[in-house]
């Protein structure tokens, strides 16, 4: 899933760069467009005002009494103007009046500015000259953070040959709460836009790459042995046509597999035995004393057996691992699994000279599972303690169940497992010399049990037990 990984940060690198360059050019114009929208405003009050005194100037009959009255009257009127989000409360707008020469004759912000020139000052001094006017200062000059004041002026009489100019101002200040409104519009829509975009493509690459991450786990739990269901891997078309065709190529090599390994192990194994069968016979073809004869016949019979159990056991073992998961499970009660079990390994108890006794409730113990392979399991578990118990020992057979578990317990009195054996005797076809008759078994017993056991979710062990013997717990889900 690196990849992935290294995909969907390259992404999100590309889409936040590009959303942060975006965010930094819109940004940079909030304030611009935001002046140069009341300054087009300002244009249009400058000229209008402009006009209201012409008449007066050119008639050197201004009175700027009306003038102040009617600005005083505007600055203390008290309103609320909602303009979208922005809540506007006060004029802020202010005018100042100044003759042919640039002296100032009316300010109406308290008359601070009257009797000043200012031909000097860009608003003034182009609109004098015939051309547009407009200017933004600060407040203090001597300190670069404190807020500007815009003016924009307009001529009054003849634009080319003016008697005044008529400027209108306005502090800057008054529209930050607008810029910043602005600023935080375009930060939203920026992170709503990019989260948006990068949830998505995150959730695209999730929907894709997380069953692909359940298809290779899968793989990699075939390529250890183990028996995993096919993983559920939602809804998407092209993942699950992939979980199909690896599941349908897993059982076909399983399939191929299966017969080969089964071909070469019957074969191998039945070496053995069937050479030992043709020697004892073609012996036994020639004079020899009847002791000796009796010896060779019990050996044909051993060997006959021997083959018939290993047969018998690849049979039970094929019949489980074909199986990748249970398909069809019954409710069964495993007294009768572990009765049935005992039954069937009576006859070879007897002849080792061993007693199987069992200990159990008188509740049932139900669980869900395959009542021909837990039998099996049972049965083969009661057979290798039959055959590694020392003549004259009983066999102690334990069943409970407890928080959603049963348990079933072996204990066998013999040697017990050689250190040397403890981490493959589980393997298949390992096996070592049985107690009573000296020769090895199939080496498939505790394979099948193992099998058995993961196929229905549990677990099989094999512990020393005190005093002597092992204690071999099959554990199940009930």
């Amino acid at each position: 899933m690196r990849f992935t990984r290294v995909t969907l940060f390259f992404i999100a690198f590309i889409i936040t760069l590009g959303f942060y360059q975006l965010a930094r050019h819109f940004l940079a114009d909030v304030e611009p467009q935001t002046f140069q929208s009341t300054e087009e405003m300002m244009v249009d009050t400058a000229n209008i005002l402009a006009e209201m005194v012409t008449a007066d100037m050119k008639e050197n009959d201004f009175d700027t009494h009306n003038l102040r009255k009617a600005f005083d009257g505007a600055h203390s009127r008290k309103f609320d103007a909602q303009i979208f989000d922005h809540l506007k409360h006060r004029v802020g707008i202010n005018a100042y009046l100044t003759d042919a020469n640039g002296v100032v004759i009316f300010d109406s912000d308290g008359g601070r500015r009257v009797g000043e020139n200012y031909a000097s000052k860009l608003d003034v001094g182009k609109t004098l000259a015939g051309r547009y006017g407009a200017r933004s200062t600060p407040v203090n000059p001597e300190d670069p953070s404190s807020y500007s004041i815009m003016y924009v002026a307009a001529p009054v009489g003849d634009p080319a040959h003016p008697i005044g100019v008529l400027s209108v101002f306005k502090p800057k200040s008054d529209l930050l709460s607008l810029v910043q409104k602005r600023r935080n519009i375009i930060y939203t829509a920026c992170g709503l836009i990019g989260g948006g975009i990068l949830f998505l493509i995150a959730s695209v690459f999730l929907w894709l790459f997380h069953p692909i991450g359940k298809i290779t786990e899968y793989a990699r739990a075939i390529e250890r042995g183990e028996r995993p269901a096919k993983p559920r891997i939602g809804i998407g078309r092209e993942v699950n046509t992939l979980a199909h065709a690896l599941d349908s190529m897993k059982d076909a090599l399983e399939d191929r597999k299966y017969v080969e390994r089964y071909i070469q192990t019957l074969t191998h194994e039945m070496k053995s035995p069937l050479a030992a069968i043709r020697g004892a016979a073609e012996l036994m073809s020639e004079e020899m004393p009847e002791e000796t004869r009796k010896r060779f016949l019990g050996n044909i019979l051993a060997e006959s057996s021997r083959s018939e159990r290993l047969i018998n056991r690849l049979l039970e073992l094929a019949a489980i691992e074909s199986r990748a998961r249970i398909e069809s499970s019954d409710e069964i009660d495993f007294r009768d699994i572990t009765a049935r079990a005992i039954d069937q390994a009576k006859p070879l108890a007897e002849i080792a000279g061993v007693d199987l006794r069992l200990e159990t409730g008188d509740s049932p113990v139900i669980l869900r599972g395959d009542a021909f392979i837990l039998r099996a399991a049972v049965t083969n578990l009661l057979e290798n303690a039959i055959d590694f118990s020392p003549l004259g020992q009983d066999i102690e057979i334990k069943l409970h169940a407890e928080d959603g578990q049963l348990e079933l317990t072996i204990r066998d009195h013999g040697t017990g497992i050689p250190d040397y054996a403890r981490d493959r005797i589980f393997d298949r076809f390992y096996s070592l010399r049985h107690h009573n008759s000296g020769r090895k078994g199939t080496g498939l017993g505790l394979t099948l049990v193992k099998e058995a056991a993961e196929l229905h979710g549990g677990t099989i062990t094999l512990t020393p037990a005190d005093g002597g013997g092992t204690i071999a717990t099959l554990a199940l889900p009930v």
